[in-house]
């Protein structure tokens, strides 16, 4: 059952919270998008026009209809994301965890492009002020800040850059009515016949895509987001943003066609900028650089939702998460962090200015809609929708998401190669660590237990046999209840035989859902030997040690077991027996003979499991009481060698 503090409720507070996480980065597009869309263009009334058209069914196609009407249903128990999805379909499709991991992987990158873009956009507005003005130190410094923030948690982030983003909205909106007013010719936009005309009509139309799609590079972290504001704050607050969007677009529109028409916009001119008095521009440009610094948090936050989701359902290596407060969503990946932050600042170094940016920019994120969309389709069919609109979905948002990526593919050889070798390289993590596990699994050896309950009774009364423990705690994979690993068996009668009063068997089982929290009891022999399965949700803690003492309280309050100590001068003197819980890590043996790609695979895996979180912290455990065993994984043994035995003193014939 979830506690009352997980749900996000619909008011003020909650609006100014959604404000303050999910739209920074599509709230920061008007910064650079038109200003990419007519970049060495001749500034006429179609291309304006159509560039404006583009953007506005952009928003309403991809963001609107999308994300805010559709993807948003396909919440599980309010949490959103690539990987939330992919936990609502595995059941009937589990190899639909490929396009998850390609769709994580490229959110994944996005999210260290937007911090750079953003805010470099933002503070090159001081060269507007003063042309000498040194720039990419006050981004590096922004950034550093930024990330230094998150170990506070977004709630905090959130209440805190929700009023600034208001602020930054009513801008945009205010702006943009005014010169509207100055030129009313541009709501001609809304009519979607011009984005038609500049896709088919205009010279080279169709590649103007890879510029208008940058209007809404923030919608996947809106629905990765979900989890931090609920549904119908970010419906609400929705409508709110994309009417300034619109406004402050087509006030930038009017102020080119105003002044630019028959001219080619100067690199140095930015029409957000523009369209302000000299008088407001140090205001605009404060206001700015606080709302690029949300722009970047909206990625940031949906990172560490991504990669704790990825963890748990086995497609990320185990790695510290951080829970900065009671409320549901709000977490802190510190590896995650910092990852991201060394990828930001090699973008800052790399690129140097925000023009320069947006060719990295966009490619990886269309990767990630694609594969959104492929998603929630076996989702609907999940839900028994009707095939025809289902068909419908697929047919409209595939064809207008490829487009997307197309356009966005001229850039690669300008620098969008940085962000596919981004994404390439969390997706060989996340491919290597999910095969890695599967092939180990594949190899792993199972007994049943009741085969073992009457030699596992007689350890535990042989006292010619040193008490290893009093209870004695075995983490195990196995999913059945009479199931356990050969290899703990191994351990306990052979690995020095492990005598102990009460002998403990624990899995835990990774729900779809994300905040179940329950647990199964099995005592196959009285006082001897019991089973516990844990039913945990994907998002929650696996704090083992914590939930083990709690199931044992609930059991000694209903006197089902006696866990008082039961060595001769302590028995009888209430006393409560020691636990030891023992944690098998297996390592790949020598002796294995892999076919070429499993060799590496595997290599892979187990070079990561080196640098991850270790078994003991990753579950929760007191590591006073925790002993590592070790043991070869033979997967595939050698071919029979013709090793041959000779005796001294014969010759051979």
């Amino acid at each position: 059952m979830e506690n009352s503090a997980h749900q996000h409720r619909t008011n003020i507070a909650g609006l100014l919270v959604a404000l303050g996480i999910i739209y920074g980065d599509i709230g920061t597009s008007p910064l650079y998008v038109l200003k990419s869309i007519l970049k060495d263009q001749v500034v006429t009334e179609d291309l304006v026009l159509g560039g404006l058209s583009c953007i506005v069914w952009t928003l309403t196609l991809l963001t609107t209809i999308k994300y805010v009407v559709i993807t948003l249903n396909a919440d599980n128990h309010g949490e959103g994301g690539i990987f939330s999805l992919y936990a609502l379909v595995r059941r009937f499709r589990p190899k639909l965890i490929f396009p998850a991991i390609l769709g994580g992987a490229a959110l994944l990158a996005d999210g260290m492009i937007t911090p750079p873009i953003s805010v470099s956009s933002a503070v090159e507005g001081l060269l507007i002020l003063n042309p000498d003005i040194p720039t990419i130190p006050i981004v590096v410094t922004i950034i550093t800040l930024l990330f230094l923030l998150q170990r506070v948690g977004t709630s905090v982030v959130g209440k805190t850059f929700g009023p600034f983003m208001l602020v930054w909205f009513l801008m945009l909106g205010f702006f943009g009515i005014l010169f509207i007013g100055q030129n009313p010719f541009v709501l001609k936009a809304l009519n979607p016949w011009y984005a038609y005309n500049l896709l088919v009509n205009f010279e080279g139309g169709f590649w103007f895509l890879g510029a208008v799609f940058l209007c809404s590079t923030g919608a996947e972290a809106l629905y990765s987001d979900l989890g931090h504001c609920g549904k119908e704050n970010i419906r609400i607050s929705w409508g709110f943003v994309k009417l300034c969007l619109i406004l402050n677009y087509m006030g930038q529109g009017a102020w080119v066609l105003n002044t630019m028409q028959n001219k080619i916009l100067p690199a140095s001119i930015n029409p957000f900028y523009a369209m302000m008095p000299q008088w407001f521009l140090p205001i605009g440009i404060v206001i700015a650089s606080l709302a690029a610094i949300i722009a970047s948090q909206a990625l940031i936050s949906g990172s560490f939702t991504l990669v704790s989701e990825a963890m748990r359902l086995n497609v990320w290596p185990k790695v510290k998460i951080k829970f900065p407060s009671e409320l549901k969503g709000q977490l802190y990946v510190p590896s995650v962090n910092w990852i991201l932050y060394a990828g930001c600042m090699a973008i800052v170094f790399y690129f140097k200015e925000s023009s320069a940016m947006e060719a990295a920019y966009g490619l990886a994120i269309t990767l990630a809609m694609l594969m959104t969309t492929y998603l929630l389709s076996q989702y609907l069919i999940t839900k028994r929708v009707n095939r025809f609109w289902i068909g419908l979905l697929l047919l409209v948002y595939i064809s207008l998401e490829f487009s997307f990526f197309i356009a966005n593919v001229v850039k690669i050889t300008h620098g969008g190669w940085v962000s596919l070798l981004i994404s390439l390289a969390l997706m060989t993590i996340m491919y290597v660590w999910y095969q890695g596990k599967r092939i180990k699994n594949r190899y792993i050896t199972f007994t049943h237990l009741h085969e073992h309950l009457d030699t596992l009774k007689e350890l535990s009364s042989d006292n010619s046999i040193p008490k290893f423990a009093t209870h004695l705690v075995y983490l195990t994979s196995a999913e059945q209840k009479d199931v356990i690993e050969s290899k703990i068996m191994y351990s306990i009668f052979q690995k020095q035989p492990k005598r102990a009063d009460i002998y403990w068997f624990v899995h835990i089982h990774v729900d779809d859902k994300p905040y179940t929290q329950e647990y199964q009891v099995e005592i196959l022999a009285n006082n001897d030997v019991i089973k516990i399965e844990f039913t945990l949700g994907f998002r929650i803690e696996q704090k083992v040690n914590f939930y083990f003492r709690k199931v044992v309280e609930d059991l000694v309050a209903n006197e089902e077991i006696d866990i008082s100590s039961r060595y001769a001068s302590l028995a009888g003197k209430n006393k409560v027996g020691d636990f030891s819980f023992i944690v098998i890590k297996r390592h790949l043996s020598y002796e294995n003979d892999l076919p070429i790609l499993e060799n590496l695979i595997m290599d892979g895996y187990f070079l990561l499991d080196s640098l991850s979180l270790s078994e003991d912290k990753a579950f929760g455990l007191d590591t006073s009481s925790v002993k590592i065993e070790k043991v070869p994984l033979i997967i595939s043994p050698p071919k029979s060698s013709k090793l041959k035995r000779t005796y001294p003193g014969l010759k051979e014939s």
